[in-house]
């Protein structure tokens, strides 16, 4: 069947696809956002937070390179999101000179406060699709997270990354299991 298929205009049909899930994407980005707005959370705590959450404490001057941002700004950020209760400052007990930022119990909630909406919306726009389109696009995002896969294994510095309490394995990535530094 596939020899007798037309073949694709792969170019095409990839700026296509790209389009469809920015486009997916920031819609639910946007109604995620809103929803961060009315608790006082801004697209940048959201990324702290985040960040927080999946690395854990991290320095200020760390928290600068990943906002790109001056350390005083940085400061300010951590100071309003200490205000809203969303972060905490911890000083390290053997030097107290350096601080530490992490996501507080508060800031957590207000993370999965967002990804219950997308959950919740995601099963909605899942419902609308008939058994046959549902496992065809489970097929696809199979067929996808394998391609994310192999394009970490092609080139795992690029990607690189390790989360608390995993260890970095050489092993990991040629796995297709990303693990990246911070």
């Amino acid at each position: 069947m596939a020899a007798t298929r037309a073949k694709i205009d792969r170019s095409a049909v990839t700026t296509a696809m790209i389009a469809q899930f920015r486009e997916s994407l920031r819609e639910l980005r946007c109604m995620g956002s809103q929803r961060l707005v009315q608790r006082g959370v801004s697209m940048s705590h959201l990324y702290l937070m985040s960040m927080l959450e999946r690395h854990g404490e991290l320095p200020m001057s760390r928290i600068a390179e990943l906002v790109d941002v001056s350390l005083s700004n940085a400061t300010g950020l951590i100071d309003r999101m200490e205000e809203r209760g969303l972060a905490e400052r911890v000083r390290l007990s053997d030097d107290r000179r350096v601080v530490h930022v992490r996501v507080t119990e508060s800031g957590r909630r207000a993370l999965a406060d967002v990804e219950v909406l997308q959950d919740e919306v995601l099963a909605r726009v899942l419902a609308k699709l008939d058994d046959r389109q549902l496992s065809r696009l489970e097929a696809a995002v199979g067929d996808l997270r394998g391609a994310v896969a192999d394009v970490v294994a092609e080139d795992p510095d690029l990607f690189a990354h390790v989360h608390p309490g995993q260890a970095e394995d050489p092993d990991a990535r040629s796995s297709g299991s990303p693990t990246h530094r911070t």
